[in-house]
């Protein structure tokens, strides 16, 4: 209480601390009233002012972590605000290690949402909510999953909903790009996605995609030269590409294109893949490689 009141004289709210002090103590309010920032408009009571600390009602912020971006991309987010405290460099990476479940990096594991919390807080408890609320979400749809998907594990999953998220911001189409790549997966097809080899490329991406890049077997997550999923997730998955995941679309498509309106061609067969390319594609960029494409020939 003293320490509250201090604060508020020395900030010109108040001019006799002492006194009112003594108020919160005849109201009962003294137990009850803790630090933080509050909302205090200039005509307020004394009573009025110290039923609003008394009720806890601190000034509340927000920070969003959208869907699909990188881990790396919401510890920006998250340094970059200035009313969260920010964890030493060495205790973060502690808890992130805590985080990754055994795996080598804890992408992936933090729910795209917006959180809110109050000045002081931690950027580590925003990580840790984000968590938790990720391994819940995770564990109930892996709960209810269909027994013959060809996913071994809750993390396949979230890997595999991580490259959904990235490959479609078109909400119709999550559960047609699940479909196709859960497909390919059980027919022993490659991924083949543009997002996997980007993400593995990190700071080398300048924006552009190269055969070269297609090709270089170096890259682990080059799901054009490697068989299965990438070893990591690629991003933070939203909830939609989750659920696209545990319920995909039944069809039988095998491929898609990018059409270059934000939408995707889909097709059935090889042949119908090569001619949506042709019509979307080649005639757009001369290196273009649409993902998925068809698997490469095995000797």
């Amino acid at each position: 209480l003293h320490h509250v009141l201090r604060g508020l004289a020395n900030q010109g709210w108040i001019t006799r601390a002492r006194w009112v002090g003594v108020i919160a103590q005849g109201f009962g309010l003294d137990k009850q009233i803790k630090a933080g920032e509050f909302f205090i408009e200039s005509q307020m009571t004394v009573s009025e002012l110290l039923m609003r600390l008394a009720k806890g009602e601190v000034l509340q912020y927000s920070v969003t972590l959208p869907e699909g971006i990188t881990l790396q991309e919401a510890l920006s987010l998250l340094h970059g605000h200035d009313k969260l405290t920010q964890t030493a460099p060495a205790a973060l990476a502690l808890s992130l290690r805590e985080m990754s479940a055994g795996a080598d990096t804890a992408e992936g594991w933090f729910l795209p949402e917006t959180w809110s919390f109050t000045a002081g807080d931690r950027d580590v408890d925003i990580l840790m909510r984000s968590h938790d609320a990720m391994q819940r979400l995770l564990a109930q749809l892996w709960a209810e999953r269909d027994l013959h998907m060809p996913l071994q594990s809750p993390y396949e999953a979230l890997t595999l909903a991580s490259i959904v998220e990235k490959e479609t911001g078109v909400p119709d189409e999550r559960q047609q790009i699940a479909g196709v790549f859960l497909r390919r997966l059980a027919k022993g097809m490659r991924l083949q996605t543009d997002p996997t080899v980007i993400y593995g490329l990190g700071d080398q991406y300048d924006g552009n995609l190269r055969r070269v890049h297609l090709r270089d077997r170096t890259n682990i997550y080059n799901t054009y030269a490697i068989s299965g999923l990438p070893p990591t997730p690629i991003a933070l998955p939203g909830e939609a590409a989750l659920r696209a995941v545990f319920s995909p679309d039944r069809s039988d498509t095998l491929y898609f294109v990018a059409k270059g309106d934000g939408t995707h061609a889909f097709s059935q067969s090889l042949a119908e893949h090569e001619q949506a390319v042709r019509r979307y594609q080649l005639s757009r960029r001369a290196d273009y490689q649409s993902s998925p494409q068809a698997p490469s020939p095995q000797h």
